[in-house]
């Protein structure tokens, strides 16, 4: 990457921004003209992927329900292609679902499967996922970014990280020879493989990827939150400070916010982590919006943090009733571990390890359920596999990992 590329993204972001207050003016004279409608909800999701920023997503939702009610989706495909989409961006994915179910009815392209794909996936309904990501690739090809991502996903799914690796590079590839390739894109998948190399413990791999995310979009925030992880996992906590307050700056998620706590409670600023945590917690009660969005990682946060186990343990549940993909099942074990649930914890980390997901914190959880449960061979299999994919996956959790592991191989 160059600074050309840089340039190229920051152009790219103008002209969004041109042409979002452009349609915006044409659609105050015309409110029910449903092309400018349609033309509008693409562009607030491309600013969504590009921002993370709610107020984006909220336009995208109110955009897509107007042009929906101004012209039916019979006659009006790109309407409920909008609404499906921005439906799975604010985690309504039994919506998205229905929606993307009548797109297939009307759309002959592969756009309504690969949203189906998606959004069941996110439900938890992983064959028909996977039917659904088949279809696409029949439809558009194998050699198809949308394809190569989607059979990442499911490559991720089952243990074969390579395989996903592979996916996401090549999807990373295929953007690239585009004759306009988009900056977004490129970072997204970017990041993706700095991910994937960080969570199987390839650091300098993960290191160079995000660094390609940033070269590209040089704030963009998922690839600054991952470096800020990497650092800290490293004990460089001054560069991880930086990193995290940089992506927080372009979107405060609370996951951000709670890492960036766990930084400076790592570098024994108790009052800095303090404020950060109580920041997390405000933000996942701000509105409707923020609780079905950020549900999920307040229950985690809790339960990694030790606070309001019965609380975490409760949205888990909430969530995991609807939403039943592994790392909901994961989600419900960990708060019911925290909660003292055993029962529950052990016969929930099962289901979110029945794939065989190599993830060391699927692999952290199991291994202190099993523990709780008596189970000492299997507990100090699972520790020395999360440790073994990644001895620093997590800056807290790691250390307490190794604890564990300790205690199970001494003499008792």
């Amino acid at each position: 990457m160059t600074f050309a590329s840089a340039a190229s993204a920051a152009d790219s972001a103008v002209q969004s921004r041109s042409q979002t207050l452009f349609f915006e003016q044409r659609l105050a004279r015309n409110p029910d003209d449903v092309d400018l409608l349609n033309r509008l909800s693409a562009l607030y999701l491309q600013r969504l992927r590009e921002s993370g920023a709610f107020s984006d997503l909220e336009l995208a939702v109110r955009t897509a329900r107007r042009s929906r009610a101004v012209v039916p989706a019979v006659r009006n495909v790109p309407g409920l292609t909008s609404r499906a989409v921005a439906e799975f961006a604010s985690h309504e994915f039994l919506a998205a679902r229905d929606d993307a179910r009548s797109l297939a009815r009307l759309d002959g392209s592969g756009t309504p499967f690969a949203l189906l794909g998606d959004a069941e996936a996110e439900l938890g309904n992983y064959s028909a996922s996977e039917a659904a990501y088949a279809r696409l690739r029949r439809i558009i090809g194998a050699t198809d970014e949308n394809v190569a991502t989607r059979q990442a996903r499911v490559a991720a799914l089952h243990g074969d990280s390579a395989a996903a690796a592979q996916g996401y590079a090549l999807a990373l590839a295929l953007e690239r020879q585009r004759s306009a390739p988009s900056p977004e894109r490129i970072a997204w998948y970017s990041w993706q493989l700095g991910d994937a190399a960080f969570f199987t413990g390839d650091i300098a791999t993960a290191r160079t990827r995000y660094g390609d995310a940033l070269t590209i979009s040089p704030g963009y925030f998922r690839a600054l939150a991952s470096l800020g992880r990497l650092d800290a996992a490293r004990g460089d906590y001054a560069a991880a400070e930086d990193s995290y307050a940089a992506a927080i700056r372009s979107l405060p998620d609370p996951t951000f916010i709670a890492e960036l706590g766990d930084v400076y409670a790592l570098a024994g600023d108790k009052k800095s982590a303090e404020r950060e945590y109580a920041l997390v917690e405000l933000i996942g009660r701000l509105s409707r919006i923020n609780g079905i969005m950020y549900n999920r990682q307040l229950a985690m946060f809790y339960a990694d943090h030790d606070l309001n186990a019965t609380e975490a343990y409760g949205k888990a549940k909430r969530e995991y009733a609807v939403r039943r993909d592994i790392y909901g099942a994961d989600a419900v074990a960990w708060t019911a571990f925290k909660a003292g649930d055993i029962a529950e914890a052990r016969a929930s980390i099962l289901v979110a390890l029945r794939f065989g997901t190599t993830d060391p914190r699927l692999f952290y959880h199991a291994g202190l359920i099993a523990a709780a449960v008596g189970d000492r061979a299997s507990a100090r299999d699972y520790l020395r596999r999360a440790l073994a994919l990644n001895p620093a996956f997590d800056p807290l959790q790691a250390p307490n990992a190794r604890r564990a592991l300790e205690a199970l191989t001494s003499p008792s």
